[in-house]
């Protein structure tokens, strides 16, 4: 449900200039991972946080987070991300009086299958993607071919985040955008209610070979713990590119974890992802970012209100968030004979949401390489008892370059890691 007082909730201020921060405010009643939930939402609109302040007294919070743009401030909705915003806060009916729902769990009944053939085309699935997004679909699954007249047949699994796609009016403006992107390419277009062939979006064990090709061994720098003097203690995990730091010197109530590092897309949405997916309270934030460098700033309590003291829990911790923040998605690019596959994976939050962006950002990074997809795939997977989601994409030939190539291959898979991590 959401807020029950919307404009009393969520304010946007945009910049008043050209590459000027906007400012975002939100004031209503909390909830565990609330932070999160709305840095999420920040992520996915295509901001980066700058600076910014998170407080909460358990009942009620206050959030007010600077954003920048990562191409142009004109591409960014603000209304539609005001929306999204307030529609997270929990409303106070919920706060005071009823017990906060379990997020809703995706059956068929609330699965819509999109099937849409048309001719193929360098960017196609971008496109379609990008426009499912601006009408507020959320797509969980996946599955395009191509077929040897170069016809492209995609079926995409989706959700409508407005809940109105038992409509006819809104499966009639989604159909009619959609041919309206592709023009006269379009020979299908039909939206219904998915039927068994979405396997109700669970998860699955990953072939052994896409998942060895995608979760090599991760190095973790060592983890070191010393006395402050003044009886606290700061347990310390020092990377090539991440400082994470856990201090209980500071406050006598919670535990202050710090995270450094260059700023990225995504950077303060993975911290808070973990620290709800550990299932760990957030009393107060600050995130500050100096020549391109950001410093988050938590102070956090366990599930059951106290500091985190346990050493062998203070070193989880700390390797698991460094763990994230350095490699929050796995890319590989695998060749098997003649097919070339570019794999990424990116883990499933404890709720059940996978990350925002990938696909948009996957494909808008083949488009611009000029690589046409062949065949494409999401699915949800279990790996060492995690849930990760997986896309695979079978990649057009080129008779210009040799994917067989490791160069070429690692060219590739870092090219499309800089997109999706900025």
């Amino acid at each position: 449900m959401g807020a029950a007082f919307n404009d009393e909730y969520v304010i946007v201020r945009r910049g008043k200039h050209e590459g000027d921060p906007s400012e975002i405010t939100v004031n209503c009643p909390d909830k565990v991972g609330l932070g999160c939930d709305f840095a999420r939402t920040v992520f996915e609109f295509g901001l980066s946080v700058v600076k910014g302040d998170l407080s909460t007294d358990g009942r009620w919070c206050f959030v007010v987070l600077w954003v920048v743009p990562r191409v142009s401030a004109s591409t960014v909705r603000w209304p539609l991300l005001k929306q999204c915003l307030e529609h997270a806060c929990p409303s106070a009916v919920d706060q005071f009086l009823l017990p906060c729902p379990p997020p809703p769990v995706l059956t068929s009944k609330n699965v819509f299958l999109l099937q849409v053939c048309s001719s193929d085309r360098t960017g196609l699935l971008h496109g379609v993607a990008k426009k499912l997004w601006e009408m507020e679909l959320t797509i969980h699954k996946v599955k395009v071919s191509t077929s040897p007249d170069d016809k492209a047949v995609n079926l995409f699994f989706v959700t409508d985040n407005r809940n109105e796609l038992f409509w006819k009016k809104r499966v009639e403006e989604v159909c009619d955008q959609v041919r309206e992107l592709l023009g006269d390419t379009c020979s299908r277009c039909d939206l219904s209610q998915a039927g068994p062939e979405c396997g109700g979006l669970g998860c699955a064990p990953l072939p052994l070979q896409v998942a060895n090709d995608l979760f090599t061994e991760v190095s973790v720098p060592l983890v070191t713990e010393k006395d402050d003097g003044e009886g606290g203690d700061l347990t310390c995990l020092d990377g090539a590119h991440t400082v994470v730091t856990l201090d209980n010197s500071i406050s006598p109530v919670h535990s202050l974890l710090q995270v450094t590092r260059k700023n990225r897309k995504g950077l303060l949405y993975d911290c808070l992802r973990t620290l709800k997916d550990m299932k760990l309270q957030v009393a107060h934030g600050r995130v500050i970012t100096e020549n391109g460098i950001s410093m988050i700033s938590v102070f956090v309590l366990r599930a059951d209100g106290q500091k985190i003291t346990d050493v062998e829990e203070k070193k989880r911790l700390c390797i698991c968030m460094h763990t994230e923040v350095e490699h929050p998605l796995r890319v590989a690019v695998v060749t098997r004979g003649p097919d070339t596959e570019l794999h990424v994976a990116t883990p499933i939050e404890i709720c059940g949401r996978g990350r925002p962006r990938v696909l948009y950002d996957v494909t808008l990074a083949l488009k611009q390489l000029d690589i046409c997809i062949f065949k494409a795939d999401i699915g949800r997977h279990v790996v060492a008892n995690r849930h990760w989601e997986i896309y695979r994409f079978l990649l057009v030939d080129r008779a210009e370059v040799s994917w067989s190539s490791s160069k070429i291959s690692s060219l590739l898979a870092e090219r499309v890691r800089h997109i999706l991590m900025g």
